[in-house]
């Protein structure tokens, strides 16, 4: 769940809570169009992350598969992804069998453990500052998964009903 706040009250009420620090992060993101289909249509997206952390440990790759909305309330939908040893040759492979870059999203990511969910405090280039809170189960499990993130987030001081359910990506698209 995303929601759009000044992250100075919620990183103090975070605080307060005793949520864990778990690290600040740049993350560029680049999105690809299907050679064959729109996947703003079908609402998939292909993103291949670079991630570089504040403690100068380098910088990962992941690529990740977003399908289609499972639960139109707390924006589930599967993921797939996996690590990527070297990002810029797996965008000229993508290239190469037809795949072209759509768009690309630029944030620092500020994350928080709060009792098993992850709080990201987000400031994405080009659109503000945003809290999201997550985590990760089965589809079986998404109603309660849900409460314990609206639960999170009132805890955080923020409104659920603020929640935005569109992406950054679709978000930045609209901006331009």
């Amino acid at each position: 769940m995303k929601v759009p706040a000044a992250h100075g009250p919620v990183r103090e009420q975070l605080q307060a809570l005793g949520a864990e620090p778990l690290g600040t992060v740049h993350q560029h993101d680049t999105y690809y169009d299907h050679p064959s289909r729109s996947f703003a249509e079908t609402d998939e997206a292909l993103r291949l992350r670079r991630e570089s952390a504040d403690d100068d440990s380098g910088t990962t790759a992941t690529l990740t598969y977003k399908g289609p909305l499972v639960d139109d309330v707390s924006k589930t939908r599967e993921e797939v992804e996996t690590e990527v040893a070297d990002a810029a040759a797996m965008d000229d492979v993508l290239r190469a069998v037809g795949f072209e870059p759509a768009a690309e999203v630029e944030k620092e990511r500020e994350r928080f453990d709060l009792d098993g969910y992850v709080v990201a405090l987000d400031h994405v280039a080009g659109l503000g500052e945003f809290v999201e809170v997550e985590t990760v189960g089965e589809e079986a499990a998404v109603a309660d998964l849900r409460a314990g993130a609206f639960e999170r987030c009132r805890r955080l001081g923020l409104d659920p009903d603020d929640a935005v359910q569109t992406s950054y990506l679709v978000m930045l698209l609209d901006v331009r």
